[in-house]
Parts: structure tokens; C-alpha cells; sequence
């Protein structure tokens, strides 16, 4: 029978609760335990698809073509668990059965309330990953903070289903914050004792408290603090700020959480440590060799959470050269209003990231052109290939009115048009072209000499695509077509002949890109940067 880790958030939101799953599941991993790990998010969004990224961030995609949490992507980058659309609870989805199967007559005219209809909805979830899974740990975050109306029906559920498996079977972490005041030169303990007590007023009692700080914690806070809250004191354990992700698992693992976390759990394991981890990743990010720029030029750049995936595996890319990344992350708008080259010119590497919507859409073209004919290696994702086929179109091949039916529905040359199977469809939810799909990569390529492969398959998110149309028109003019999904035809990488390093792909491979293991086109992306290397500064 699977055992339970719950992890809630207290005080304030934003805390790193998503990280701190993450590096559990890893030390758990680490331990030799298989793991998975869920994320529940109170909001009535069915999905995240439909949610413009200044309000929610990036949109994860799994294989299976779910629109779900970033958190998965951190789930996904520090362990080895395989997530599905089952990974991501939301109040929509939960709402959405309960009330189907009441219109249908399900529950034979009884009163559908949140209790218990509700909350067995999200227990039935949680529980079908279990069953599924075949895993030694569940690792289930509640997201939003106690106190939060939207997330009672969570926590309760999952106070429900620690009593029903028994208390060896389930642990409750909580994610607090311990306040510096920089005034009265001293850390506040108060606000983790007003949150962990209005989570025992629902019946949850934590077993674990992991404290956020920037300040190291005494022995003397600690001891108040497991006093106030009624837990161990050795269950008390500091989570400092870190410079780079990735220490937190050796933070917590310096804290003996996984020792903790395996005793009050009953599991009898091995003792293994995280030294490769360290090895490879830690001592390259604390320690590069070199230093690279990249330029992201994208739409969302206001908001971190936008393109999470993208800098991480930008992040990988530098770990497998032994390089740190310096991001420069532009607004495209502000190259439209502006010499391309003002703002480029100290770039060894340019990206493009995906995106929505007309706006910042001639920057991004003036970026590529940049890139395509100063010979900087070039990264275009999603949009970002868009982009760049409909810059070679233009300002190559002469077809000057060059666009996407995206932006432009009557333009005279649409290179980049809608996908076939998209013309019919209303309904803007979890509609787009999403998911894992097949690609077929040309020998003696860039993208093959990467993969060293000749079959691929990586994730899509998108509804647009490259016009076949005008294949053979750019073709003659100098485009590798260099990656074909086999089933549809479809264009999925473009590269440019006579150019160092010039690759844009249409789906997302910074989705299967990880610390330890970069992915193939950001680390040949990163590696081709440093060959125009300039000092480190």
C-alpha cells in the first residue's frame, strides 16, 4: 500500500512548495523509493490552458497532452516520475464530474454537498493515481495558502484520507515563512504559529514544519517554535533562501528530512547520499568554467513564472557545458520600438520562446532576422519557428506580406497557417494540438547530430502550423526542413543552411529537459554559444 506525504503552504503564498515536493520526492528517490506526486489547485479553471500567463505562468504539457500547474515541471525536472493529467487536481475538474454525474442522476436524488460528494471526488483522484502508479510514496501538494476558502474542500479531503489510512500511512508537511524584521534586527516565529494553528482548527496536525528564511534560525527559535506548534523540535527544519534550485534537496538532505520523514512513515531503506547530484549539477552551478549570454526574446518577460521551463533548461544546457547561463530576457515590444542590434549585440545565443496573440510579434521577427544574418546561434521554440519562417519568407525568399492567419487572416502569403483538424473547432479548452507526437529528423542535420537519433518525440502545444505550401519555396532559398512528424506531414523543425547553428523546432523541448540530463537542442544551443565565447564577467 502506497504512504502519503501531504505538503500545505502557510502565511504567505508563493513559499516554494512546489520546489519542496520536488526535492522530497528526490531525496525519496535518492533513498531508492519510487515516487509520484500530485498537485491540487483550488481554482475553478478546469485547466490552466485558457489562462493568459501573466495570471497563472507557464502552462505545463505532459505526454499525454495535459494543460497543468508549472509545478509539474518541477516535479518532472528533479525526479524520475512519469505525470499524467491525472497529476493535476483542480476545483474544476472536481466540480465539473460532481455536476455531470448529478445532471445524468448519479446520486438518485440525494443532495449533492461538499461534504461528502466533494471532497470523496478529489479523495477518488488522489486515490486513482495511487492505484495506478504502482509507487512506494505519494507526494500530494495543496496549493494556495491555509486559510484560503478555495482550498477547504482540499484540505479536508486530504483529512479525511489520513484518517482512513492510519497515521503510519500518511504525513502532513507544512511549508511556513519566519519573517525577518530588518528594523528590530530579529525573525518573527508568530505568523507560523497563527498558520499552523488555523490549520489544526480543520484537523489537520502537522508532523513537519519546513520554515522558510533568509536568516538562519537558532536553536532557540526552533525549540519555540516546535513548543508553540506542538511538534518535534527536530521536525523543525530551516529552509533557507538558496541561490540556485537545485541546493534545496541537499539543504533538506543536510537536515536529515529524508531520515525524518522515513522514520515517522515506518519505511526501512538504505542509506544512499546525493553525490552525483552534487557532483554534476551543484559543484557546475557553483562552479562554471565558463560564462555565456543568451538572449530570451518573449512576450511575457514582466513575469518570472512564464517562461520557467525555457530558463531552466537553459540552466541544463549551461550544466552540460560546464558554462553559467547569463539570461538577458528582452520584450519584444521594446525591440519593435527600437534597432534590433541596440539591444542584441552583446548576445552569444538567441531564444524565442512560444506565446498567444499579435502583440510584440514584429520585435520577435526583427530578432531573428538578427540572429539569421549575424551568424548568432538561434533557438526558436513554437512560436519562435513561427517566427523564423515567416522572417526567411519576407526577407529571403521576397514575400514582403508574409504572416500567420494567426495575426493576419487575409494576409497574401500565409507560411504559417491553421492546422487542419483546428478549422472546426469552437471550444478554446484543451483544444490545441497537445501532447507527445512523433518526429523524423534528416541525417546529417544540426537537430540529428544533437539527438543521435533518427526518431523523436517530444511535446506540443499549439494550433497553428508551417504552410506546405511554401515548402518548396523556402527550400530553394536555403531551409533545412529537418524534422517531420511521419503521420500528418507536418513541419515540426526548420533549420538554415549556411548558418552555424540556426534551429527552431514547433514543439517544446524544454518540457523534457533536466538538471542532470539537458536537453539535446539546448545543450547543442548553449555549446554552439560558447564557441563565440567572450570573457566571463
Amino acid at each position: 500500500m502506497s504512504k502519503y506525504i501531504f505538503i500545505t503552504g502557510g502565511v504567505v503564498s508563493s513559499l516554494g512548495k512546489g520546489i519542496a515536493s520536488a526535492s522530497i520526492g528526490k531525496l525519496l528517490e535518492t533513498r531508492g523509493l519510487k515516487v509520484t506526486l500530485i498537485k491540487c489547485d483550488p481554482y475553478i479553471n478546469v485547466d490552466p490552458g485558457t489562462m493568459n500567463p501573466f495570471q497563472h505562468g507557464e502552462v505545463y504539457v505532459t505526454d499525454d497532452g495535459a494543460e497543468t500547474d508549472l509545478d509539474l515541471g518541477h516535479y518532472e525536472r528533479f525526479t524520475n516520475a512519469k505525470l499524467t493529467k491525472d497529476n493535476n487536481i483542480t476545483t474544476g475538474k472536481i466540480y465539473y464530474s460532481v455536476i455531470s454525474r448529478e445532471r445524468r442522476g448519479d446520486y438518485l436524488g440525494k443532495t449533492v454537498q461538499i461534504i461528502p460528494h466533494i471532497t470523496d471526488e478529489i479523495k477518488h483522484r488522489i486515490k486513482k493515481v495511487t492505484r495506478e502508479r504502482n509507487v512506494d510514496i505519494v507526494i500530494v501538494e495543496i496549493g494556495g495558502t491555509v486559510g484560503d476558502i478555495e482550498s477547504l474542500p482540499f484540505l479536508e479531503a486530504i483529512r479525511q484520507l489520513r484518517q482512513e489510512v492510519g497515521a503510519s500511512y500518511a504525513l502532513n508537511i507544512h511549508v511556513t515563512l519566519i519573517p525577518y524584521l530588518k528594523s528590530a534586527d530579529e525573525i518573527k516565529t508568530k505568523p507560523t504559529q497563527h498558520s499552523v494553528g488555523t490549520l489544526r482548527e480543520i484537523g489537520i496536525i502537522p508532523d513537519i514544519l519546513l520554515c522558510r528564511t533568509e536568516k538562519a534560525l537558532s536553536k532557540g527559535a526552533r525549540d519555540k517554535i516546535a513548543l508553540f506548534c506542538n511538534v518535534d523540535k527536530e521536525a523543525v527544519i530551516p529552509a533557507h533562501d538558496v541561490k540556485h534550485i537545485y541546493e534545496v534537496p541537499v539543504e533538506f538532505k543536510k537536515s536529515f528530512l529524508d531520515d525524518l520523514i522515513l522514520r515517522k512513515l515506518n519505511i526501512k531503506c538504505e542509506e544512499r547520499d546525493l553525490s552525483e547530484w552534487s557532483k554534476i549539477v551543484i559543484k557546475r552551478l557553483k562552479e562554471p568554467a565558463k560564462g555565456v549570454n543568451i538572449s530570451v526574446v518573449g512576450k511575457y518577460i514582466t513575469l518570472q513564472d512564464a517562461y520557467k521551463s525555457i530558463y531552466e533548461a537553459l540552466v541544463h544546457g549551461g550544466i552540460a557545458n560546464d558554462a553559467e547561463v547569463i539570461i538577458n530576457k528582452i520584450d519584444s515590444e521594446d525591440i519593435e520600438k527600437s534597432a534590433a542590434e541596440k539591444l542584441l549585440k552583446d548576445s552569444q545565443g538567441i531564444l524565442i520562446p512560444g506565446g498567444f496573440g499579435n502583440r510584440g510579434i514584429e520585435g520577435k521577427i526583427k530578432a531573428v532576422r538578427y540572429a539569421r544574418e549575424n551568424k548568432i546561434p538561434f533557438l526558436g521554440i513554437c512560436l519562435g519557428m513561427q517566427m523564423a519562417a515567416i522572417e526567411f519568407a519576407r526577407n529571403v525568399c521576397g514575400l514582403k506580406e508574409a504572416h500567420s492567419t494567426e495575426f493576419n487572416k487575409k494576409t497574401k502569403y500565409p507560411v504559417i497557417s491553421l492546422l487542419e483538424e483546428q478549422k472546426k473547432i469552437k471550444e478554446m479548452g484543451a483544444t490545441m494540438r497537445l501532447g507527445k507526437y512523433n518526429c523524423v529528423l534528416s541525417k546529417g542535420t544540426n537537430s540529428y547530430k544533437a539527438y543521435k537519433k533518427t526518431r523523436i518525440a517530444e511535446r506540443h502545444r499549439h494550433r497553428y502550423e508551417f504552410n506546405n505550401k511554401y515548402r518548396e519555396i523556402v527550400q530553394n532559398k536555403g531551409v533545412i526542413f529537418s524534422g517531420i512528424n511521419p503521420d500528418q506531414n507536418l513541419v515540426e523543425i526548420i533549420e538554415l543552411e549556411n548558418h552555424p547553428w540556426f534551429v527552431a523546432c514547433q514543439f517544446h523541448p524544454e518540457f523534457k529537459s533536466k538538471p542532470d540530463k539537458a536537453h539535446a537542442l539546448f545543450r547543442e544551443f548553449i555549446r554552439s554559444a560558447l564557441k563565440i565565447q567572450t570573457p566571463k564577467p
